[in-house]
This record gives structure tokens, C-alpha cells and sequence, in this order.
């Protein structure tokens, strides 16, 4: 397993290894050991899947005030994942890091708790599983708008397929003025 580090202070990319031969592959996911190892101390308690369509993009979501570090990746497809520094008092407030994990290439992406975390989707469906530090609480959801001027992401798609409560959410400089 190979660890790289981001800007972003405890995002990583994870580059699990891969045992592959003419018949298919194997890698280990995930194992407790080894990633509190690499720096991923946290307990997961909840996985999810996401299926989504081309051009969809989900985000920027975080929890309010019960924050969850994800670690993220895709099975089938092809995406844009973003993790984004919402924290005000972060020297890297604003601040993104941005990876194409796909079905090929098996990168896994963990952003912890206190991040905003969005993907778009880049192939014509994509297969997207998390595992959760902590369970979501539709009642604790933040979001900021997947366009904002301040973070300025260079999303692949320029007219994504947004739900009803992402093309509403708010921009970094609203959140940061909501928390004062």
C-alpha cells in the first residue's frame, strides 16, 4: 500500500496494492492494522454505496456538527473526487484536493472528519462506496454550492446533474460568516 500525502493537512491518497493476472485481481479494502497505520486512526461504523449517472455531481457535503471522515472509493466508473478545507481557522481554509479514482486504478481517497467532500462523474455510471467515521444525520447536513468562487474547484464537467438540495447550497464565505 502506497500513502500520499495532499496539501491538505490528514487527506491522503491511498494506492492499495494490486494482485492481478490474466484471470482478474485481488486487493484488500481495507484493514484496520494497516491504515491506523498509515495515519487513519479513526473507526469506521457505517459503509455506503452510491450508483450515479454521467455528469451527476454530489457535494459539497459535510456533517455539521458531528463530522465524518470518509474513505472513498469507486468499483466501477470513473470519477472526480474533492475533498475541500471548510475550517476558517485552517491555514488551508479554501483549499482542495482533487483525484480521478475509477474501477482501474483502485485509488482510494480518505478525507477526515471537518472536511467538505463532492465527486463528480466522469464515465457513464459510477459505482461509489464510503466507509464512515460516524453515521450520517440528514438533520446535521452542510453543504457548499459545487461552483464556489473562493474554493474555485477545476471540475471535468462544466453542467452537471445536481439534485434539488446541492443547487442551493451555500458559498464558503457564507459558511465561514455562519459560524462567527
Amino acid at each position: 500500500m502506497n500513502i500520499l500525502k495532499t496539501i491538505l493537512p490528514g487527506v491522503v491518497i491511498i494506492e492499495p496494492q494490486v494482485f492481478g493476472d490474466e484471470r482478474g485481481f485481488f486487493l484488500e479494502s481495507y484493514q484496520k492494522e494497516r491504515y491506523q497505520e498509515a495515519g487513519i486512526p479513526l473507526e469506521f461504523v457505517q459503509d455506503n454505496h452510491s450508483r450515479s449517472g454521467q455528469n451527476v455531481l454530489r457535494g459539497l457535503h459535510f456533517q455539521i456538527s458531528k463530522p465524518q471522515g470518509k474513505l472513498v472509493r469507486v468499483t466501477a466508473g470513473e470519477v472526480y473526487d474533492v475533498a475541500a478545507d471548510i475550517d476558517p481557522e485552517s491555514a488551508t481554509f479554501g483549499e482542495y484536493v482533487g483525484v480521478l479514482l475509477s474501477g482501474t486504478n483502485h485509488k482510494q481517497l480518505y478525507v477526515p472528519p471537518g472536511y467538505a467532500h463532492g465527486f463528480c462523474v466522469i464515465s457513464e455510471t459510477a459505482d461509489f462506496q464510503y466507509k464512515c467515521t460516524d453515521y450520517y444525520d440528514p438533520a446535521d447536513e452542510g453543504g457548499i454550492i459545487w461552483n464556489d468562487e473562493t474554493i474555485n474547484i477545476d471540475w471535468p464537467i462544466k453542467e452537471p446533474s445536481l439534485s434539488d438540495k446541492d443547487k442551493v447550497n451555500q458559498t464558503l464565505k457564507a459558511y465561514a460568516e455562519s459560524l462567527k
